[in-house]
């Protein structure tokens, strides 16, 4: 008989989840979905606000991506008075959304992705967690703490607070940055750099090892990649234009502005799940699938733009024979990313211009409709308001990076479960596996959704009757 399993909740992501498992007749797994079910509800109470409230308003989204959130907005902001900011304002925001990258990135790895790698995906699911890494590899865990807490502290020095910095304004930055500021980054900057070098060390020895399985399984399959690039087709976070590439690093696309976003990409809504469905308009859905994120800006970009980076970039490119299409190396790009982050910001603190204190154009009102595009930690992030003479936001429409990768998130969990359960008796472990190959996009579904809540997660085994046959809960 037919069945399916049901993960609920989904643990060491960011929101709330379950996951679905429906099994044939002979038991093998014919298909799995995953269940976004928190509420969206930030675009509709945004209406009425002004304007210039935006940035803090969808910064309080999530307390994971809030420098995401504040840059996007801020741009959008910047179309609207249809003014130019000063030079030294994009490069603070460019600072400010570099360390976002760092101390999101860094979380991501060393806290919620690397008890599955050191630890064991078999191993005792009560120790398999941060608290663990630090009893087996304190060292480690000691250096993935402080490199995120350079990150994070970076953001302060700019925006007066780690959270809910509401710095970045319609115009430019309220505050420039002062030297003390600046000399406390660059004294902390070798101290990072020597932990993501170890940490991408440690990585691809795994992966040529013990890990080689999971970089064949985990969401690996062809699809499109959407991201920005400079007009050079260099690596960008900030501005640039956007860019499709396929799994050959064929470009599909090229020179995509923000404004025009709805024309190739297209929303889907599916009954199980809070969370949309973005595709690529011009193969329709469900064939538009494309991903975004930090894999796919290092496949959309020619180059970094800085040597060391540069020089891993290649090695991942060489190790995949290519072109790394396999969604289990999500972890290598973020290491390779915040490499990036730290060679750049190098560069911003090295130029002269960076302690301008000319850091904010003002003006009123000049457009009442404009779309801001730049690039979180989990991917390609746009916001859209419409408002009226007054600034007043009559409507919004924001498209998130988990959103994006919601049909890759799917494929990627029935590939997953296809290779690993055969039969209702799942051992732990492999339940573990099909949930990591969520936590590979490092989901944020308090943005995506727009939720209040908590963030566990529920996968349920469900036969084909509909007769659910078993459960497993996970989280609060």
């Amino acid at each position: 008989m037919a069945k399916t399993v049901v993960i609920d909740p989904v643990t060491r992501i960011e929101g709330h989840a379950k996951i679905s498992l429906f099994l044939d007749d002979a038991g093998e797994v014919r298909d799995a979905r995953f269940h976004v079910v928190e509420y969206r509800g930030f675009e509709k109470f945004c209406e009425g606000r002004p304007y210039t409230e935006m940035a803090g308003i969808t910064a309080r989204i999530c307390g994971i991506c809030p420098v995401s959130h504040l840059i996007c907005s801020a741009k959008t902001g910047d179309k609207l008075l249809a003014v130019t900011i000063p030079p030294t304002a994009d490069k603070l925001r460019r600072l400010m959304n570099l360390a976002q990258l760092t101390q999101s990135h860094a979380l991501s790895f060393f806290h919620l992705s690397s008890p599955d790698f050191l630890l064991g995906w078999d191993s005792d699911p009560a120790k398999r967690n941060v608290f663990g890494l630090i009893a087996n590899h304190p060292d480690l865990a000691r250096s993935g703490i402080r490199l995120r807490q350079f990150g994070q502290r970076v953001i302060e020095i700019l925006g007066g607070r780690k959270i809910h910095a509401a710095w970045t304004v319609p115009g430019g930055v309220r505050e420039p940055l002062s030297r003390e500021g600046r000399q406390w980054m660059l004294d902390r900057l070798p101290e990072s750099l020597t932990t993501t070098r170890q940490a991408l060390n440690i990585f691809k020895d795994l992966i040529h090892g013990p890990l080689r399985q999971e970089v064949q399984v985990f969401g690996e399959f062809p699809s499109l990649f959407m991201g920005l690039v400079s007009p050079e087709g260099n690596w960008e976070h900030y501005g640039g234009q956007l860019r499709f590439v396929d799994h050959h690093r064929q470009i599909v696309a090229d020179g995509l502005r923000e404004d025009d976003y709805q024309q190739f990409l297209g929303e889907a809504v599916e009954p199980w799940s809070y969370l949309k469905f973005p595709y690529y308009k011009p193969l329709g859905y469900p064939e538009g699938i494309y991903r975004v994120g930090p894999l796919a800006r290092l496949n959309v970009c020619d180059r970094i733009g800085t040597p060391e980076a540069d020089a891993e970039l290649q090695a991942l490119r060489d190790y995949a024979g290519g072109v790394p299409t396999s969604s289990f190396l999500y972890h290598y790009a973020r290491l390779i990313e915040i490499l990036a982050c730290l060679e750049h910001i190098q560069i911003l603190l090295d130029d002269p211009e960076i302690l301008s204190t000319r850091v904010r154009a003002q003006a009123g009102v000049n457009a009442l409709e404009a779309v801001g595009v730049s690039e979180a930690p989990r991917g390609t992030l746009f916001h859209h308001y419409r408002v009226d003479a007054n600034g007043l936001i009559e409507k919004v429409n924001l498209i998130i990076a988990t959103g994006q990768n919601n049909l890759a998130m799917n494929k990627t969990v029935a590939q997953i479960a296809k290779h690993y359960i055969h039969g209702e008796d799942i051992p732990e472990g492999f339940l573990n596996r099909v949930e990591a190959g969520i936590r590979c996009y490092d989901p944020c579904l308090s943005c995506s959704t727009h939720a209040a809540g908590q963030m566990p997660l529920h996968i349920q085994l469900v036969a084909a009757t509909g007769e659910v046959v078993r459960e497993v809960y996970r989280g609060p």
